[in-house]
């Protein structure tokens, strides 16, 4: 199983990226898609999920309104739009699959470095 980050890179607050997963290896559409992302000396954080099909879409309080998570179970494809990003979204944000066949299973990416400036 291969989950390959990219999209992430330094920004001016205000501004926007989009954050790419391309995930292999997997049953992608039943598996629930999410987005986690750690800053330095901080616990990791759930950014936003995307149940398995993208039935469901949950996100962090902080990022509400901001950041849309999607997914093309066509392509084995996760995304997430950030908008108006601050200062304090400043992470590293990791693609995460977890699912069920048979046994639980959850894989992590490695991650992309989102830098916002202020």
């Amino acid at each position: 199983v291969q989950l390959l980050e990219s999209g992430g890179g330094l920004v001016q607050s205000g501004e926007s990226l989009k954050l790419s997963c391309s995930a292999s290896g997997l049953n992608f559409v039943k598996s629930a898609m999410n987005w986690y992302r750690q800053a330095p000396g901080k616990e990791r954080e759930l950014v936003a999920a995307s149940s398995d099909a993208g039935a469901t879409n949950v996100y962090g309080d902080s990022v509400k309104g901001r950041f849309t998570i999607s997914r093309d179970n066509t392509k084995n494809m996760l995304y997430l739009q950030m908008n108006n990003l601050q200062v304090e979204d400043t992470a590293v944000y990791y693609c995460n699959a977890f699912g069920e066949v048979g046994i639980l299973y959850e894989y992590w990416g490695e991650g992309s470095q989102v830098t916002v400036s202020s």
